[in-house]
């Protein structure tokens, strides 16, 4: 990814998680019911022709939570630097992503989730011979599942394993997430 392209990435996930803090000064109080916004930290993966690595990578997240069931997440993932098997160009991707996500309540602390929606990933320069053309971004699909157990109202630590396909390639991520709820 370009420096440039970068700064921008960077802005936009900064922006994304300063709109969700700002507009929750206006949101439902309640767990159930409002804006969150989040970070994590874990492990990126690929296993893609020349490339089975992992690395540490990192997120930040926004959302809204409609109801116990039901809310969309925006955020960014920065799955670190991934390394050849051999002789080869690293790859450093991100993604900027926007899912819905369906949560079923276990008890009233513990919940398990599952997310699916689009991204916008970004390498720091083309490989070919992963993704299958020379572009250096592009958007597809992402996925994942997740737990979570609610200290309080406000905070909650979640565990997620998160999908995201960039042309031909998974990058996979599996994190643990702190949540602040408005």
């Amino acid at each position: 990814m370009k420096k440039n392209e970068r700064k921008k990435s960077t802005l936009l996930s900064t922006a994304l998680v300063a709109v969700i803090a700002s507009a929750a000064a206006f949101g439902a109080q309640a767990a159930d019911k409002g804006f969150y916004a989040g970070a994590g930290v874990g492990q990126s993966y690929v296993d893609e022709g020349a490339y089975d690595d992992e690395d540490t990578a990192y997120s930040v997240f926004g959302g809204y939570q409609f109801n116990r069931w039901f809310g969309l997440e925006g955020g960014y993932a920065d799955f670190g630097k991934l390394e050849p098997r051999g002789t080869g160009t690293p790859l450093e991707a991100s993604s900027v992503y926007l899912t819905a996500v369906g949560t079923v309540p276990v008890t009233d602390r513990f919940s398990i989730y599952g997310k699916a929606g689009f991204q916008r990933w970004d390498l720091d320069r083309a490989i070919p011979s992963i993704v299958g053309n020379t572009d250096d971004n592009g958007t597809d699909p992402t996925y994942g599942l997740g737990v979570q157990y609610r200290f309080t109202d406000n905070v909650a630590l979640r565990g997620e394993y998160s999908r995201f396909e960039a042309e031909d390639t998974d990058l996979d991520l599996a994190q643990i997430q702190l949540r602040y709820d408005f």
